[in-house]
């Protein structure tokens, strides 16, 4: 466990549920937060009584302090397993994504969280479902079923896929990874979007390096559609780097933009994952 990378995460705003844990919740408990005084009769813990509280009171009546608990939440990661997903110059997307998965899986354990992950591709792929669970393994086990996995689908009907995960979550409250490329049509992302309203959502977008910027050197290049297997020939002019160039600020654009209008930030892994940025991304998410 000592190799495994860790970060560290925050809901921006109080959780809901009554299993105690480590994140600032809105219910009322065992917490040392003080929320209010209520009647003796209502919270009958005397533990909790505030005699000089029961002196001032208008009525005469014992009050006790009631404070507000720290819970433990669900993590869901929802990782798209397309095809475009198996490509990398040095390791494949999913490759990185695994990664993530791990550390995140480590991350939860450590803080008493649930885990629990889905995928999709062209539909949604049980065999590498998971239900919320904690324990020590349960990151490592959930990056190995992703790095044994394979999956030929064409990631162009993904948002369905992703829709059919979504599903699963909508209308709860949880703390929710969706892990893709989105090398796909996003005009049917916010719909699918809408329906995580009551979840903490987190963009992650892995890209490869060699998806984000043209080759230095090499003036002809031979390219394959991960999605489609067609397979093509590019001369590598000044403007057509330039356009390539031009492209990945364009898509960045798109995803802020579809993202954004909901209250989301993207976070970006480019060829491998930083666990650190990741901590960083969280603590001025909540700031």
């Amino acid at each position: 466990m000592n190799g495994i990378a860790e970060f560290h995460y925050r809901l921006p705003t109080r959780a809901g549920g009554a299993r105690p844990g480590s994140h600032p919740g809105a219910s009322f408990g065992s917490g040392q937060q003080f929320a209010m005084h209520g009647r003796l009769f209502d919270y009958p813990d005397p533990r909790r009584l505030d005699l000089r509280a029961s002196l001032r009171a208008a009525r005469s009546e014992w009050l006790v302090r009631v404070n507000l608990q720290r819970v433990a939440i669900q993590v869901i990661v929802i990782v798209d397993v397309s095809a475009s997903m198996q490509f990398g110059s040095l390791r494949s997307k999913l490759q990185v994504a695994a990664d993530f998965v791990e550390a995140l899986g480590y991350s939860t354990f450590r803080v008493g969280d649930r885990l629990g992950m889905q995928a999709f591709d062209s539909g949604e792929r049980d065999d590498l479902f998971m239900p919320p669970r904690t324990g020590r393994g349960t990151g490592n086990l959930l990056a190995t079923m992703l790095r044994d996995c394979t999956s030929h689908a064409a990631g162009r009907g993904a948002v369905a896929g992703l829709r059919h995960c979504v599903n699963r979550v909508a209308g709860r409250q949880a703390l929710v990874f969706i892990v893709s490329d989105f090398h796909w049509p996003l005009a049917q992302l916010p719909p699918v979007l809408d329906m995580l309203v009551h979840a903490c959502v987190v963009p992650m977008v892995v890209w490869d390096e060699a998806e984000i910027a043209p080759p230095r050197r090499a003036p002809l290049l031979a390219v394959s559609d991960a999605e489609s297997g067609e397979e093509r020939r590019l001369w590598l002019s000044r403007d057509m780097r330039e356009r390539w160039r031009e492209g990945v600020v364009q898509r960045r654009a798109e995803l802020a933009t579809v993202f954004g209008a909901r209250g989301m930030e993207p976070f970006y892994v480019e060829g491998a994952f930083d666990p650190q940025a990741l901590s960083r991304y969280f603590l001025e998410m909540t700031a």
